[in-house]
């Protein structure tokens, strides 16, 4: 999808979308033509129709169920999901902070200052942070491997519970 379609609500784009069960709760994952532009814990069609109200919306479909379960399995094993494609628009800047955010190893966190400046930002962290809040794809761009300076757990869009879940089958414990 183009910048100026995200911008305007998905304007002449169809999406694809569907709500996978998986052991975290019900998962929303949504796709234009480009690759997943949607994936939220607890979403449904209305979360799509806020975020693209200009979009064709599409529910189902005997090609979108593959990438579906794709998704869900991607959900069940954090770290396995770097080859299904994005749509994720954004500024310049966000892309370079969800790629950073894809770029972290399962297994391994970051924290919004280390984020900065391993993207040459030193004392960008809220602005990393605001990057990382305006990812829409939960788990595929890996914002729950973000923690606090301190070390701590940290927010999350989805609950604390699914965050430390995530990061417990990536081999961590919080």
């Amino acid at each position: 999808m183009t910048r100026s379609a995200w911008m305007d609500g998905g304007a002449g784009v169809t999406v694809r979308w569907g709500v996978a069960q998986t052991a975290l709760g019900a998962v929303l994952v949504a796709a234009s033509d480009s690759g997943v532009c949607r994936v939220a814990f607890g979403k449904g069609r209305d979360d799509l129709s806020m975020l693209f109200p200009h979009a064709d919306l599409v529910e189902g479909g005997e090609d979108f169920a593959p990438l579906l379960a794709r998704v869900a399995a991607a959900i069940e094993s954090p770290g396995d999901g770097a080859d299904i494609p994005l749509d994720i628009g954004g500024t310049g800047f966000q892309k370079r902070v969800w790629q950073a955010l894809r770029d972290i190893p399962a297994g391994e966190t970051r924290s919004y200052g280390a984020l900065a400046a391993g993207l040459g930002k030193v004392g960008a962290s809220r602005a990393v942070g605001r990057a990382n809040g305006a990812n829409r794809v939960a788990v595929l761009i890996p914002c729950h491997r973000v923690v606090r300076a301190d070390g701590a757990l940290g927010g999350y869009e989805y609950g604390p519970a699914i965050k430390r879940e995530l990061l417990r089958r990536e081999g961590l414990s919080f």
